[in-house]
């Protein structure tokens, strides 16, 4: 089934250049940013690398610039971590918490404009860009419990008279790499525990988010600066691959946590482990949602929606392979359908949008690949398929495709709303399908018989 053009225009919503110009420059303002923003913290803002324009992705309009660190910028500011660390190590973990209670605080004061900025840079939809700040703050909240809970044990000893304390020390200098697809939570979830582990935190975010990462550093720095603590407990080191680089090599950087690609994981991984650092990384995913023949229709339909066209297809969660069982599967495949024609595509800060852009023009070629890919592989397209190009930001179509669970675009991450969907005959063999993937992360079985 194909929607006609028509019907298509009708659910996407362009909207005036001048309305998004007005809410940047507001939302810019609110949050102390300006057209052109310095991309280095440590404690002094600065920055002596390329300036980088970041784009709207809805409009294709700038929406302001940021000038990077280079590799000398990023020495100094690892040399201010490490002297802070030695700083905030010895600050009481319940005073750190507090520390954290305050950045908490100063972020749910600019969780709208904050919100409004994801949206903006990242292309998301304003109810998940609030809830991505959301996010930080809930973490936030975790973090403060936290820092009254880090107790060791007492283990008693075959040596008569003593006894054996464990006590959990700060690892040092953390180092986060985080992606465009969440530019403001990826970091809130490193940071705030980092911080009441009593680590200091070097953060490098995607380029092509960079005014948030700068937004979000404006925040924490006020706190730190108010309390008499050194800016670089949270410093910034915008940049691109060779900012990574370089903080993976560092044995500076005690541990690096990386969200992004396999591929760049991998070599992540490799950089760290050969210096003996440590670790946490945060790949793809290739999710899978299993519907068997007893499952509640009318949920499965809502949750799946959600799952595979949320943030446009662009989280590492999103869903992107479902197993229907055969005894429900055209009903099912008909409802969906049903429900994807009501999707309304377009600027992601109007009320009822629920799919805005792919964050790039690189990301709509990459989708228009897989969508041949699956042609090409003897899939068939059952709604979408189509990049929007008669609108003038990065928008396309929400995609179902129904194609052989083993086909190499099947087992391959596109970063992009594209549903694949499979017919299954026993659960044993969905399961099984389910697991065949390189890349894990989420699943889900809906039925309403989970003892079975």
């Amino acid at each position: 089934m194909f929607v006609q053009p028509s019907a298509r225009l009708l659910r996407t919503r362009a909207f005036s250049t001048s309305a998004a110009r007005r809410t940047t420059s507001v939302t810019l303002k609110a949050l102390g940013l300006d057209a052109y923003n310095l991309g280095v913290y440590n404690g002094a803002w600065g920055g002596n690398g390329t300036i980088v324009e970041s784009v709207n992705p809805a409009t294709g309009e700038v929406i302001g610039a940021v000038q990077q660190a280079n590799l000398s910028d990023l020495n100094q500011t690892l040399d201010n971590a490490s002297q802070a660390a030695k700083i905030w190590r010895s600050v009481p973990a319940p005073k750190r918490g507090e520390i954290v209670r305050q950045m908490r605080n100063a972020l749910f004061a600019k969780i709208e404009p904050l919100g409004k900025l994801v949206a903006l840079e990242m292309g998301k939809i304003l109810p998940e860009g609030i809830g991505e700040v959301q996010e930080y703050i809930d973490i936030a909240d975790y973090a403060v419990g936290l820092s009254r809970m880090l107790n060791g044990q007492v283990v008693p000893s075959e040596r008569a008279g003593h006894m054996m304390m464990e006590v959990w020390n700060p690892v040092g200098v953390v180092g986060v790499i985080s992606a465009f697809n969440f530019p403001v939570a990826v970091y809130g979830w490193n940071s705030a525990i980092s911080m009441v582990c009593g680590n200091s935190v070097v953060w490098k975010g995607a380029p092509t988010t960079a005014l948030t990462s700068v937004a979000v550093t404006k925040i924490l720095a006020e706190v730190l600066e108010t309390n008499n603590l050194p800016g670089a407990i949270c410093s910034l080191a915008s940049g691109g691959a060779e900012i990574g680089n370089a903080i993976a090599h560092d044995k500076r950087v005690d541990l690096v946590s990386f969200t992004g690609s396999t591929n760049t994981g991998r070599k992540v991984a490799l950089a760290v482990q050969a210096r003996f650092g440590k670790s946490l990384l945060e790949l793809g995913g290739n999710n899978a949602i299993i519907v068997h023949n007893d499952a509640d229709i009318d949920l499965a339909v809502r949750s799946v929606l959600f799952a595979a066209v949320g943030t446009a297809g662009q989280r590492c969660t999103t869903t992107r392979r479902l197993f229907l069982h055969a005894d429900i599967h055209d009903t099912f495949i008909e409802r969906l359908i049903k429900a994807y024609e009501q999707i309304k595509i377009g600027n992601p800060l109007e009320s009822g949008i629920l799919c805005g852009p792919l964050h790039t023009k690189q990301s709509v070629r990459a989708f228009e690949q897989g969508v041949e890919d699956v042609k090409a592989q003897g899939g068939k397209i059952l709604h979408g398929g189509n990049a929007l190009h008669h609108l003038v930001g990065n928008f396309v179509e929400p995609t179902i495709t129904s194609i052989a669970h083993d086909a190499p675009v099947v087992h391959r991450e596109i970063f992009a709303p594209i549903l694949h969907t499979i017919k299954y005959d026993d659960i044993s063999e969905a399961v099984a399908w389910n697991n065949e993937v390189g890349q894990g992360l989420s699943s889900s079985l809906f039925t309403t018989s989970p003892e079975k």
